[in-house]
């Protein structure tokens, strides 16, 4: 198991533990589900209407992983492209 870093420079840093035999798809639907927008819902709103305003995640073909200028690919696994355990890459929402 290794643990990769993904910044999103929006202030979120976020700690994902895969296997090095991972896809960057795998790593994708990791941080999918763990990307969420949290913000609160507005006050005064009943309990069903608080409840549509919860976070509902990312689509992970919305994300793109790179470092630097390099995109990884979804196909690909992370042995390939030699990511580590502790290794930073940046998440961007398209």
């Amino acid at each position: 198991m290794i643990e990769v870093i993904c910044n999103d420079r929006l202030g979120k840093k976020i700690r994902v533990k895969c296997n090095p035999d991972d896809t960057v798809g795998d790593l994708k639907k990791l941080l999918a589900a763990q990307a969420t927008l949290r913000r609160p819902p507005p006050s005064g709103l009943t309990s069903p209407e608080r409840a549509a305003h919860l976070p509902t995640g990312t689509r992970p073909e919305k994300l793109r992983i790179q470092k630097w200028y390099t995109v990884y690919k979804d196909h690909i696994s992370l042995d390939d492209y030699e990511i580590h355990d502790g290794m930073g890459l940046e998440l961007y929402y398209n």
